[in-house]
């Protein structure tokens, strides 16, 4: 999806406009042709050796690229950001920018799956939950949704509102997304508008996953008595406030667990849990089996 939000709307710029606004090559390391994560693959035009310099180089990774990147790819890269007018780092792109180390003392985002492993491993990095970011001649998007905000925004600023507002028609895309407008890490969607303190209750929720609030104090944040507050999530989610809470709890540790170096300790204090044996039962339970089977 986030190949297809950055081409796609490229494409149907050009077809609107009826002229070719935007040229574009897709660009492997090797040349070869690159295997998506869903299975798809496409070719590459040429590899990352045999480019030279342009307009905007967008460099796009999904999870898990570290072991397939060479230093001599990230010397590469560092070596085409004085060559591009624009480079920008799309999802776990933000990472190969990062450890080139074209982004120190820069405003950056990334997926907010990523962004607290983030933090720390590049604290001279000013980064922000935002959808995307534009520092100086760096770009970086948080996913596929934050990506065609970007290529939007993109066409909007190159050729105008009226042909981004027609873009973002074709593709029946209704979003009112700013740059700044933070990444949720739970796509709430028509919940919101079916009833709002249930969604802000959520947020809460999602913001204090270290330490969790108790039901009381959620219930005071949207003003409402304890026995209320579950009988919304009960006819909302089937389910109650403390099952959901924990929930979230769980289902961020094993995105931890999977997608990062982690100890199960720093895993267990990171999502609110009191002792490492707690935090053992919850997760077998959920999820039918120990945390540490879920690595590779």
């Amino acid at each position: 999806m986030t190949v297809a939000s950055v081409l796609d709307t490229m494409r149907a710029c050009n077809r609107i406009a009826k002229q070719k606004l935007f040229n574009w090559k897709l660009i492997s390391i090797d040349g070869k042709a690159i295997r998506l994560s869903c299975g798809l693959s496409i070719s590459a035009d040429s590899s990352l050796e045999d480019i030279n310099g342009g307009d905007l180089l967008m460099i796009i990774a999904g999870l898990n690229q570290d072991p397939r990147i060479s230093s001599k790819t990230y010397r590469r890269i560092h070596f085409l950001y004085r060559h591009y007018q624009f480079l920008a780092g799309v999802e776990a792109g933000s990472w190969l920018l990062a450890r080139a180390g074209l982004l120190t003392d820069k405003k950056a985002t990334t997926h907010w799956e990523d962004f607290e492993e983030f933090c720390t491993k590049f604290p001279d990095i000013e980064m922000r939950t935002d959808r995307f970011v534009i520092d100086g001649k760096i770009i970086t998007t948080g996913g596929a949704s934050p990506s065609f905000d970007f290529m939007l925004y993109l066409i909007r600023k190159r050729y105008g509102y009226p042909l981004s507002l027609d873009v973002a028609s074709i593709f029946i895309y209704d979003g009112t997304h700013k740059p700044d407008d933070a990444q949720p890490s739970i796509s709430l969607g028509m919940l919101e508008t079916y009833d709002q303190r249930v969604a802000t209750v959520i947020r809460i929720m999602e913001q204090h996953l270290d330490e969790p609030m108790s039901i009381i104090q959620l219930a005071k944040e949207v003003g409402l008595s304890i026995r209320r507050l579950e009988n919304l999530f009960s006819q909302t989610l089937n389910t109650s406030p403390c099952h959901y809470y924990l929930h979230l709890r769980l289902q961020a540790a094993r995105r931890m667990v999977v997608d990062t170096r982690l100890s199960i300790q720093e895993i267990a204090i990171r999502t609110g849990f009191t002792s490492l044996s707690s935090f053992s039962r919850r997760f077998k339970q959920h999820f039918g089996n120990k945390a540490s089977a879920f690595r590779c």
